[in-house]
């Protein structure tokens, strides 16, 4: 079963963010947009090239009314230490989120049972909570956090767009396309 278009599930969760341990729920996200980053752990090679790409882009995340949280199945004593020791990390204003219970990564479906890890995995949430985009890929590819840039505003746009769609490759201020019958076959 798809989570495209269901509510997250309740849950949680203790993380570390700038110099503080805080809880994050399900209610941390409600009312704004939120995008949350699953990786693999904390202290691993390709990991904090991600921290590091969210945390460059953090300013226009912000700007777009958003807030990002990146989640390991590690806890949030291990993010403190992970963000005081990792220069890429330390760049990192938003939560660090720790799963030691994998109760999120299980939520989420990016579970790897025989780790005790998560697969990358990247999800645009609504401020109703609701999971508008889903991207799972393998642990050896990072990702960019342009592309999901990219998805955010295409999910804001059609959100305050009811009956408008974002066609391939679409960017911020491009056209984009009202279905009808009158399409169908002509593009």
């Amino acid at each position: 079963m798809s989570l495209i278009n269901t509510q997250i599930q309740p849950f949680t969760a203790q993380a570390f963010q700038n110099g503080k341990f805080i809880e994050v729920t399900e209610q941390s996200l409600k009312g704004k947009w939120s995008v949350i980053i699953f990786m693999p752990a904390a202290f691993t090679f390709n990991c904090p090239t991600e921290v590091e790409d969210a945390a460059d882009n953090y300013a226009e995340f912000q700007k777009l009314g958003t807030e990002v949280y990146i989640v390991t199945t590690d806890t949030h004593f291990s993010h403190k230490v992970w963000h005081e020791t990792s220069p890429a990390v330390g760049k990192a204003k938003f939560p660090l989120v720790g799963d030691p219970t994998h109760k999120l990564t299980r939520a989420f479906d990016v579970h790897i049972d025989a780790d005790g890890l998560a697969y990358r995995g990247t999800f645009v949430v609504n401020p109703d909570g609701i999971i508008k985009t889903a991207e799972i890929h393998s642990n050896e590819i990072a990702r960019d956090v342009k592309e999901t840039l990219r998805k955010l505003k295409a999910a804001q746009y059609t959100a305050a767009h009811p009956g408008q769609v974002c066609p391939a490759k679409w960017n911020e201020g491009a056209k984009t396309i009202t279905p009808s019958l009158d399409l169908v076959g002509k593009i």
